[in-house]
């Protein structure tokens, strides 16, 4: 617009506003540019706060959606890895963000059970934030050494009833998805193993490989590989259904009815935050999930995409969370 009086000065004053007029005429009849879409928002880059490290499962998710929601809403979104207690410290970020659609987290399974896990947090998981959509879910791989004996599920349900408290089992901590699959497993089928935290999967799966124990739960992508080389036999996955990624591997659920525990994924804005800005956001967001090539790319280590709504996201962490404070008291696990 500053530059209009000069180059008007080369027209008429008529043509000079007829020129005008026509220009905001186009202006308004077009379609307006993504950015400036849904009352203004976005006008600058948005983030999401992965309360992990680089390449863990929701890290990958988180960054595919920002290379897809980039392009839907015509500005740049990053992914920030704070990683940390539990993946407290980045999920406190967010509850205590400004609630204006710019700082957003990328949560997973811990984010329902750690109020189980905590006797104090500095957010309240149901009332702090504002589900925008559950992303996606991932089942674990049921895996053992194979010196273990157990061919099966039910083969390893009777094998530890037969040495209760004996067969050790891992996990990437306490509260992590594949603590939460073995202590319902153990729950549900009536058996007693040792669970053995380490700091996260990769050293868990590297004990499992060397037999220093027994059985460990832990996410397709990371097991499959080892299971296809022979290093380890899995026993079925954790879903309540077989996968595509491997669909001779029975789901646990079809030795042990009812069984079904799996990592899952979900996109979360700050409390408080417009309803037009979520409703904006969730529309983006399935609409990426649901992009021709995005199924198959999840798919291929056995990750489903959800896209559900912003209730339905909201009921199924409370849900979660009940869920959780179950699997909790059932293995003695008491609050810090």
């Amino acid at each position: 617009m500053n530059s209009l009086p000069s180059a008007c000065a080369f027209l008429s004053t008529k043509e000079c506003c007829a020129g005008f007029v026509l220009a905001v005429a186009l202006l308004v009849t077009a379609p307006p540019p993504a950015a400036l879409a849904q009352s203004g928002y976005p006008n600058r880059p948005i983030r999401i706060i992965v309360p992990g490290s680089p390449g863990a499962g929701f890290d990958t998710v988180a960054r595919l959606m920002a290379a897809g929601l980039s392009e839907r809403l015509g500005w740049q979104v990053v992914v920030e890895n704070r990683a940390g207690a539990g993946t407290i410290i980045g999920s406190e970020i967010v509850a205590k963000a400004p609630p204006d659609g710019y700082t957003l987290l990328m949560c997973a399974m811990a984010f329902a059970i750690n109020p189980v896990l905590y006797k104090k947090l500095p957010y309240d998981a149901l009332r702090d934030f504002a589900p925008i959509t559950q992303t996606a879910i991932v089942p674990n791989v049921m895996a053992v050494h194979p010196s273990v004996p157990a061919r099966s599920v039910t083969e390893m349900i009777a094998l530890a009833k037969a040495r209760p408290g004996e067969i050790l089992f891992a996990s990437g901590g306490r509260g992590a998805s594949s603590h939460v699959s073995m202590e319902l497993f153990a729950s549900m089928a009536r058996i007693r193993m040792i669970h053995v935290p380490y700091k996260s999967t990769t050293p868990g799966l590297i004990d499992l490989l060397a037999g220093q124990v027994a059985i460990m739960a832990a996410s397709m992508s990371a097991t499959i590989g080892q299971v296809r080389a022979g290093k380890l036999r899995a026993l079925g996955v954790t879903s309540a259904r077989r996968v595509a990624a491997a669909p001779d591997l029975p789901a646990v659920a079809e030795a042990l009815p009812g069984y079904e525990s799996v990592n899952w994924f979900g996109l979360l804005a700050p409390a408080g935050t417009p309803s037009d800005i979520i409703a904006r956001l969730h529309r983006e967001s399935v609409a990426v999930l649901r992009a021709p090539g995005s199924t198959e790319r999840f798919a291929a280590d056995g990750t489903e995409v959800v896209g559900n709504s912003p209730q339905e996201f909201a009921a199924f962490l409370k849900a979660e969370t009940v869920k959780s404070a179950a699997v909790a008291k059932a293995a003695g696990i008491t609050p810090e």
